[in-house]
């Protein structure tokens, strides 16, 4: 992807978003291509299954996906300064290794600066870095090098 939309170049970063991050009203509106734009997001979307730690980022990038600005792009170039900075993080799904998902729900109706919604469980909101690096190592998220991935694979397939 980072090679697809023109940022392998770009620099990287270890954290997707510092807290209190918010997506405030763009003064300039400068309108960017909507297909383009639609494209980036719907890649990143499909990320999300193996890299919980974008959810946040990229429904936040979502919303805005009917008039997209510059402003807005930037924030999904942020986003791929991070994938670029996290390449080897996931989620390792081992085959035949049952694992129970486990789901909380709480209510904050008043949380989200911008349109009020729930903010309290951990995709909905950006955090302090301490608290995301220690959420990350709790969802099971791991860096495995290629090398390792490709002997984790072949083993599974024994």
């Amino acid at each position: 992807m980072l090679k697809k939309y023109g940022l392998e170049k770009c620099d990287d970063v270890d954290i997707l978003m510092v807290g209190q991050s918010k997506l405030d009203e763009d003064p300039n509106r400068t309108l960017v291509d909507p297909t383009c734009y639609r494209g980036i997001v719907g890649s990143l979307m499909y990320l999300t299954a193996s890299r919980p730690d974008l959810v946040f980022a990229v429904y936040m990038c979502a919303r805005y996906q009917a008039k997209p600005t510059k402003k807005r792009l930037t924030t999904v170039k942020q986003v791929f300064r991070y994938l670029k900075g996290t390449l080897n993080m996931g989620l390792w799904y081992p085959r035949d290794t049952g694992f129970n998902l486990t789901t909380f729900a709480d209510v904050d109706h008043a949380g989200c600066q911008d349109s009020r919604k729930r903010t309290s469980d951990i995709f909905t909101k950006a955090f302090a870095r301490e608290r995301f690096e220690f959420l990350i190592k709790r969802l099971g998220m791991q860096s495995i090098t290629p090398e390792e991935l490709k002997r984790l694979a072949e083993s599974d397939e024994e």
